[in-house]
């Protein structure tokens, strides 16, 4: 992993002209004015992305829409590889090549879920919707980034800031942070912030956790090649629907049987095509999955095990079966030193009883861990939970948020940024702090 230094621990030398005309006031009343006057912006914005969804790979008009909406703000802003995902710097500062760039990261794909909600901003869409709340990430990273922007023109911050936004396409396919890296959307850049909604949590809380958030997620592909023949004279065939029937109770069985119970390990098929015909044993099969750990170790020896029943059963069954695993997700590590920042930052907005500690990493896999093979970075989640909506889980088919929910988001992401680059912070970012341990 490589890691920058984080923050400064001189002042660079526009600073000192600065502070003659520092602002007097309360930067952070005035700031939560600026993004309660852009709420509604932010509410519109969601509820077109919304309305307009798009999946993994074909994000062409949400990229399109949140361009034209980041250059109306002044934004200098670069589209994405193939017109997917956009990149959105704020160039204010005269002398902003000298000061460290921190980036805030949205998502901005949907999922192939058919949207069963009854509110005017219901997916047009059908069979596609934004059921993981990436939508409401992207409105808030615009109202943050909006607002800091109008805070550097008119004179209100108090030091001066240089940060980029990321709108990151294909999360879902764990491909779109690594498209975004190698377009340098991290170039120049030293610590990377972002959210995720959590329909778990109340609308004004917030889930904080230093160290593993997420775990390490890699996907599954196993093929089972059989002899086909008729279902009335099965022992004529080898059958890949039997083979498949016993490979998938042995992993459900024995993978947690062989780790350690204080280890986590989940391992789920959630696909399974075979056959065209009822009265046909076929000749192949293919499964997917995924398999997710929270640790290195456990991670290689759960999928020694996947090979080895995999290899037992193939035998027994007289089939041939082949496992492959594909585009790892590593773990989200949070960096501990960004992650103070984030904690004062999310206090001035929700108050020490909003600031809830995640006690145990979840078994959920984000690319914003590609990112951190990079620069140091932190995730929190924001609560998006009322009594009168946002109740629902993420992926389920009648997902939505309490939008108050943004406006939240906006003013902790926009104070990370701010706090992060004051040049009289002492903590500078250690690299031998950071583990990196429990990525793959």
């Amino acid at each position: 992993m490589t890691l920058h230094r984080g923050y400064y621990l001189t002042p660079p030398s526009c600073y000192n002209a600065f502070m003659l005309n520092r602002p007097s006031h309360d930067w952070q009343a005035r700031l939560d004015e600026v993004i309660a006057e852009r709420t509604a912006q932010m509410i519109k914005l969601r509820r077109h992305l919304h309305s307009y969804p798009e999946p993994s790979g074909e994000e062409f008009k949400t990229s399109l829409h949140l361009y034209q909406t980041l250059v109306e703000e002044g934004f200098e802003v670069l589209m994405g590889p193939e017109g997917r995902g956009v990149i959105a710097d704020d160039r204010f500062v005269a002398d902003g090549q000298d000061l460290p760039c921190i980036a805030l990261r949205a998502d901005i794909d949907a999922l192939r879920i058919h949207d069963q909600k009854d509110v005017e901003y219901k997916s047009r869409c059908p069979g596609l919707m934004h059921a993981c709340g990436h939508d409401s990430h992207s409105a808030a990273v615009f109202g943050a980034s909006a607002a800091i922007r109008q805070m550097q023109q008119s004179g209100n911050l108090p030091w001066p800031i240089r940060f980029r936004s990321v709108f990151q396409p294909a999360e879902e396919t764990s491909t779109g942070a690594k498209e975004m890296i190698e377009a340098g959307a991290i170039d120049g850049v030293e610590a990377i912030a972002a959210i995720h909604m959590d329909p778990s949590r109340r609308v004004g809380t917030v889930g904080l956790r230093d160290g593993v958030l997420t775990a390490n997620c890699v996907g599954m592909r196993i093929r089972i090649v059989g002899r086909g023949g008729h279902t009335a004279r099965p022992h004529e065939a080898c059958d890949p629907i039997a083979a498949a029937a016993q490979l998938i109770n042995a992993l459900y069985l024995f993978i947690p049987r062989v780790t350690d119970s204080q280890d986590a390990v989940v391992l789920g098929i959630g696909q399974i095509h075979s056959g065209d015909n009822p009265n046909v044993i076929p000749e192949r099969l293919e499964l997917r999955g995924t398999l997710r750990t929270l640790d290195r170790k456990v991670h290689k020896e759960a999928i020694k095990h996947i090979r080895r029943l995999a290899h037992g059963i193939g035998q027994t069954t007289d089939t041939h079966i082949d496992v492959q695993f594909e585009q790892a997700s590593g773990a989200v590590v949070n960096q501990p030193q960004l992650m103070a920042v984030v904690r004062e930052s999310a206090r001035h907005v929700v108050g020490g009883e909003g600031m809830i500690e995640i006690p145990r990493p979840s078994m959920g896999s984000e690319d914003f861990s590609f990112y951190l093979d990079h620069i140091p970075g932190a995730m929190i989640r924001v609560g998006c939970a009322s009594a009168e909506r946002g109740r629902s889980p993420l992926h389920s088919p009648d997902f939505d948020i309490d939008e108050d929910a943004l406006a939240v988001a906006a003013r902790i992401l926009a104070r990370v940024v701010i706090e992060w680059s004051n040049p009289h912070r002492k903590e500078a970012i250690d690299p031998t702090e950071v583990d990196a341990g429990s990525g793959i």
